[in-house]
C-alpha cells in the first residue's frame, strides 16, 4: 500500500510540474512581453508573436529541406549542392531520367560535335593515379542508410605535360600547372584548422593543383599537404606585415621561399566584397592572431586597397619589385567593373613590357565569409562578361600571350568550367564547392563563427565535427570528377584536350528560343573593347 501512495504521489508531482510550472512561464512573458517597449508584435500578441518569432528563425532551414524547389534556392540550389556532394562522396556523376535544367530560360550551352572524340583520342596523362576511399550506398530506407567505406584506384586526369599552363614564363622559378582546377583564395581565420588541413591534403592527394592562402596568410595547415601554394597578399599585408602594418620585404622574402609557394598574388578586389577582407573578432584566436601579425580577439578590417600604390605605373613597379626580390610570378586579383576596366593597364602593359604574370577574374557570384549585402549583390561584374572584357582587352593590346587569366565565381561544375575556359580563362578557382566537399551545409552563418558543421570557424568544439582524415579524400574526389567530366565535355566538343576550347564551342540560346554564337558575342565585346579611347 505504500508503494502504491508514493507512485500516486509522484506521479501527482510530475502532473503538477508538467502543467503549472509551463503555465507560470507562459503567464510571466505575457506579462513581460504586453510591457515591453521593442517588438509591436509581442506587445499586442504575446504568444502568437512568439511563436512567429521562432517560425522566422528556423525559416531557412525550412525552406533548405522542405519548401524550396531543387532549382530554386541560392547560393546553391540543392541540385546543384546534391552534385557536389555525390562527386566528393561518391565519385559519382550521373543523373538518371533526365535533366533538371529549365530549358526555357536564357544560358549557354556546349557545342557538341557530330563526330566526337573518343577516350583513346583524347591528350591526357593516362599513368598517374591516385589512390582514394568513396563510399558505396548498399541500401537506403526511409529511416536508415547503410553504406561502406571503400578504396578505389582514380585515373587523375592530369594535362598532358605539352599542354601545362606556365605562369611567369621569365621569372627565375616559373610555376607549372598540370591540372586546369584550383582552390580559390580561403582564409586560416575564415575557415577552420580542420577545414584547411583536409583541403590542403586532399589537394595534395590530386596532384597538379594549387591552393590560394587568401589575403590571411600562409598557415602550418596550407602546408599539411603536398599542394603548391598562391601566397596572396591582401590590402592589410597580413602575414608580410611589421609592427606598423607596412610591408616587411624580409619577411615576404623568407615566406617566398618556401619550396610549396609557387606565386604571389595581390588581392585588389574581390567579387563579393569590393574592398578589404573583415574577420569577427571571435574568429581571431591568439594563433590566428600570430600568422597574420595583429591582436588576438579584434576584428580585422583590411583597407580598400593597397596604401603601397594608387595607380597603374605604381603598382607595376610594386610588382616588378616583388618578382625581383622573390623571383616567383606574380598576380593580382581584380574585379572587373566595365569594358573599360582593364584598359589601362593593358596600355601600360605594352608601352612598358611591365605587368602581371596572371590576372585573377573574380566575378560577382562569388562568395566570402563575410560581406555586405550592397557590394555582394551589385558592385562588380558577374563572371562571364567579366572573363569576356578581360581577355578581348588584353588581346587588343597584344599582350595576351604574356598573362595568364584565372576565372572564379561559382564554377563548380565541368561545364561551367568548360563556358569559363572557352571565355578566356587559362585556369579557374573554386572555393564554395570545396567547402561543401569538406561538409559545409550553407547554413549562411559563416561570418558569426557558429559553422555547426566545423568548416567555417575556429571554435575548437565545433571543429570537432570535421574529420580531417575523412574529408581530405572528399576534396581530393570532387577535384578528380571535374577534370575527368572536364575532359567528358572537351571530348563531346570535338577537342582533344579542356585547353583547346574556344569561343566557337560555345552558344547562348536567349528566352525566345534564338541562338548567339559566343564568338558573335565575343566579336561584339571586342567591339565595345576596341571603342574605348587608349588615352
Amino acid at each position: 500500500m505504500d508503494f502504491f501512495e508514493g507512485f500516486l504521489t509522484l506521479e501527482m508531482t510530475v502532473l503538477i510540474v508538467a502543467v503549472f510550472v509551463p503555465l507560470i512561464a507562459a503567464i510571466y512573458l505575457y506579462i513581460y512581453d504586453r510591457r515591453q517597449k521593442q517588438h509591436s508584435v509581442l506587445r499586442n500578441y504575446p504568444i502568437l508573436g512568439k511563436v512567429r518569432y521562432f517560425l522566422e528563425m528556423i525559416g531557412p532551414e525550412l525552406r533548405q529541406y522542405l519548401f524550396d524547389s531543387d532549382n530554386e534556392a541560392r547560393p546553391f540550389s540543392r541540385e546543384q549542392y546534391g552534385h557536389i556532394v555525390k562527386r566528393s562522396k561518391y565519385v559519382r556523376d550521373v543523373i538518371g531520367f533526365g535533366s533538371k535544367r529549365d530549358f526555357d530560360r536564357a544560358g549557354y550551352y556546349i557545342r557538341n560535335a557530330m563526330f566526337p572524340l573518343q577516350l583513346e583520342e583524347m591528350k591526357f596523362d593516362r599513368k598517374t593515379t591516385v589512390s582514394t576511399y568513396k563510399y558505396v550506398l548498399l541500401r537506403e530506407g526511409l529511416f536508415s542508410r547503410k553504406e561502406v567505406r571503400v578504396r578505389d584506384e582514380l585515373c587523375a586526369y592530369l594535362l598532358d605535360e605539352a599542354d601545362a599552363v606556365v605562369i611567369g614564363k621569365g621569372c627565375r622559378h616559373p610555376f607549372v600547372v598540370r591540372g586546369p582546377i584550383g582552390m580559390s583564395a580561403m582564409s586560416y581565420g575564415s575557415l577552420g584548422s580542420h577545414a584547411i588541413s583536409a583541403l590542403s591534403v586532399g589537394l595534395g592527394m590530386a596532384r597538379g593543383t594549387w591552393m590560394n592562402t587568401g589575403e590571411g596568410g600562409i598557415s602550418p595547415y596550407h602546408l599539411k599537404g603536398d599542394v603548391d601554394l598562391i601566397m596572396q597578399i591582401g590590402p592589410g599585408l597580413f602575414g608580410v606585415r611589421d609592427e606598423e602594418g607596412r610591408l616587411d620585404w624580409e619577411e615576404l622574402k623568407r615566406k617566398a621561399e618556401l619550396p610549396q609557394v609557387k606565386a604571389i598574388e595581390l588581392k585588389l578586389g574581390q567579387g563579393a566584397k569590393i574592398r578589404g577582407g573583415h574577420v569577427d573578432a571571435e574568429k581571431v584566436t591568439p594563433e590566428v592572431a600570430a600568422i597574420r601579425k595583429v591582436k588576438p580577439y579584434q576584428s580585422i578590417d583590411s583597407p580598400n586597397r593597397f596604401r603601397e600604390f594608387r595607380d597603374v605605373p605604381s603598382m607595376v613597379d610594386f610588382i616588378e619589385r616583388i618578382r625581383e626580390a622573390t623571383g616567383k610570378p606574380v598576380g593580382i586579383k581584380i574585379v572587373v567593373g566595365g569594358p573599360d576596366s582593364l584598359m589601362e593597364l593593358a596600355a601600360h602593359m605594352k608601352e612598358t613590357g611591365k605587368g602581371p604574370d596572371f590576372i585573377t577574374v573574380d566575378g560577382g557570384e562569388g562568395g566570402t565569409g563575410a560581406s555586405y549585402q550592397e557590394l555582394a549583390d551589385s558592385v562588380g561584374l558577374p563572371a562571364k562578361s567579366a572573363l569576356m572584357i578581360a581577355d578581348a582587352t588584353l588581346r587588343r593590346f597584344g599582350v595576351r600571350d604574356r598573362v595568364k587569366v584565372i576565372a572564379s565565381g561559382k564554377l563548380f561544375s565541368p561545364d561551367r568550367i568548360a563556358v569559363a575556359l572557352a571565355m578566356g580563362a587559362d585556369l579557374v578557382n573554386i572555393a564554395r564547392g570545396f567547402m561543401i566537399a569538406v561538409g559545409c551545409i550553407q547554413s549562411l552563418k559563416c561570418h558569426s563563427n557558429n559553422c555547426p558543421v566545423g568548416v567555417a570557424t575556429t571554435d575548437p568544439k565545433l571543429q570537432q565535427a570535421l574529420v580531417i582524415e575523412e574529408k581530405c579524400y572528399r576534396v581530393l574526389n570532387y577535384l578528380v570528377s571535374l577534370r575527368q567530366g572536364l575532359f567528358r565535355v572537351a571530348a563531346a566538343a570535338g577537342v582533344d584536350s579542356p585547353v583547346r576550347l574556344k569561343p566557337r564551342h560555345v552558344i547562348y540560346k536567349d528566352e525566345k528560343g534564338v541562338v548567339t554564337s559566343l564568338e558573335e558575342i565575343y566579336r561584339l565585346m571586342t567591339a565595345k573593347v576596341g571603342d574605348l579611347p587608349t588615352g
